[in-house]
């Protein structure tokens, strides 16, 4: 049984409970920016087991009479079609399904805000398209000298030419499709401007990583450098909080680095700064929920090893840098880690090489290993699922959960029909024999019942998936990595 090391119910409740304090600090309004991910933030669940994947957004829940949520996009993310990688869909797309997904929740969402425009044909067009939906949008123009010339920032031409931003709640939760997309300039630019029509407003910053209160090397906060390596985000001992109340705590560079000038902004809109230190914006109580810290650090070495492996294939396909790979191998070193660490590699590995041919690895709940290869039937990421569950079903190793004479119809489809190469089954082809054999065989669906169990496991291949099937291992939640090779030599994959 996977262990817990974190308490998720804990967290919504401290949680909630420090953004309401954090508004009746302010009076009128509170601005929080929000980082990181609202409703799928599987980094967070695979560093804090027990962290649940939608726990910020139970969290806003609880908040739901007294929030409106407004959405941030850079019009030259729309411009260029900017892809959010681990959905496989644009920006501004993303940005729809985030409304769908709010307003399905019960969630209020007021309005859109278009930043960084400069007269962009794309964001025009995107602006209608939302306002024909009945979605109000607001543009944010390019400011020069932003965000070093506060002089300049906090002027009728810096702030002052933004869109004034029409909010009815207390709480402003402001968020985006990733980073880069303006959060931050929103938010302070709405200071600028609820100041000029005397709205008592605050401003303060929800980002769940790096922990504030774990200390700068932990494994938790390592594999958050990792997760960032091509951002270039380097957690570090935030100097200003240290000065202000002799109190070490950990925050990342690009806030430490733009506190002056938020402290200066701070004090042209209000006359003081609420703030002492760049932690002093934050309101994360991640840290206050971890209740075994030794079952978080191993989750996050795990992580770290987990990154490292996806920046390899990053860079085999040509989409990423030796620089990324480089960071996170001086990441592992901090951690005391290397990639045998994690279990499944070696035996992935070994089980290739013993076989001349590509296999697969991925150890269940309990401990136990168990590993996949190719055939002339299966490929070896198919085969491990059928190992898996079989194993996790006490199902007889030479009992076929579907029958040769079964897949080879399958086959003929696939070569002879839609024009595939490949004979072999994929994991979702295997899948969905698997869920037919499972309404005349008990053992199928036995079989079949094994599948939820699969989730949080590792797994390691000794080649690189095709996206089918790496699309099947996160579906069942499966922690995968793969060796940066691809199992055949050709131009075009």
């Amino acid at each position: 049984m996977a262990k817990t090391g974190f308490n998720n119910e804990q967290y919504r409740t401290l949680q909630s409970q420090h953004i309401r304090d954090r508004i009746n600090q302010f009076g009128d309004k509170l601005y929080l920016e929000f980082g990181g991910k609202l409703f799928d933030d599987y980094h967070a669940s695979r560093v804090l087991p027990g962290f649940a994947p939608d726990s910020k957004l139970q969290m806003l829940m609880q908040l739901a009479d007294q929030s409106e949520i407004v959405i941030v996009i850079n019009a030259a993310d729309i411009e260029k079609n900017k892809i959010r990688y681990d959905l496989g869909i644009t920006y501004d797309v993303d940005v729809l399904r985030l409304i769908q997904s709010f307003r399905d929740k019960g969630l209020y969402v007021g309005s859109v805000v278009i930043t960084q425009y400069t007269g962009q044909s794309a964001a025009d067009i995107f602006k209608a398209k939302l306002e024909h939906m009945g979605i109000t949008v607001y543009r944010h123009y390019r400011i020069d000298g932003y965000p070093n010339n506060v002089a300049h920032i906090i002027s009728e031409e810096g702030f002052g030419k933004n869109d004034y931003i029409e909010t009815s709640r207390p709480l402003v939760i402001v968020t985006a499709p990733g980073p880069g997309s303006g959060k931050m300039a929103t938010c302070l630019s709405q200071l600028y401007h609820e100041n000029k029509r005397n709205i008592k407003a605050g401003y303060a910053k929800f980002e769940t990583f790096p922990i504030w209160n774990l200390p700068l090397k932990h494994p938790v906060n390592l594999a958050y450098e990792a997760a960032t390596a091509d951002l270039n985000d380097v957690n570090m001992i935030d100097p200003f909080h240290l000065e202000a109340y002799g109190e070490t705590t950990v925050n990342y560079n690009r806030d430490v680095e733009i506190f002056p000038v938020l402290n200066a902004i701070f004090e042209g809109i209000y006359g003081n700064s609420p703030y002492k230190s760049p932690t002093d914006m934050g309101v994360n109580m991640v840290g206050n929920c971890i209740v075994d810290d030794e079952v978080c650090q191993e989750a996050s070495k795990q992580e770290i090893i987990r990154r490292y492996y996806h920046a390899l294939n990053r860079m085999a396909k040509e989409s990423g840098s030796e620089e990324e790979v480089r960071k996170i191998e001086i990441l592992m070193k901090q951690a005391k880690i290397s990639p045998d660490f994690r279990k499944v590699v070696g035996i992935a590995k070994e089980k290739a090489a013993a076989n001349q041919s590509p296999a697969a690895a991925m150890e269940l709940p309990n401990g136990r290993i168990v590993t996949g290869k190719t055939s002339a039937l299966l490929g070896s990421s198919a085969a491990l699922l059928l190992n898996a569950v079989k194993t996790l079903g006490d199902i007889p190793d030479d009992i076929h959960l579907i029958a040769p004479s079964f897949i080879e119809p399958i086959q003929k489809l696939k070569i002879n029909y839609l024009g595939s190469k490949n004979p072999r089954l994929h994991t979702d082809e295997v899948l969905i024999a698997l869920s037919m054999c499972a309404a005349t065989d008990t053992n199928a669906q036995k079989a079949l019942d094994q599948l939820s169990k699969l989730k949080g496991c590792q797994a390691h291949t000794s080649v690189i998936l095709s996206r089918v099937d790496i699309s099947s291992f996160q579906k069942l939640g499966v922690d995968l990595t793969s060796e940066p090779i691809y199992e055949h030599a050709k131009v075009y994959h």
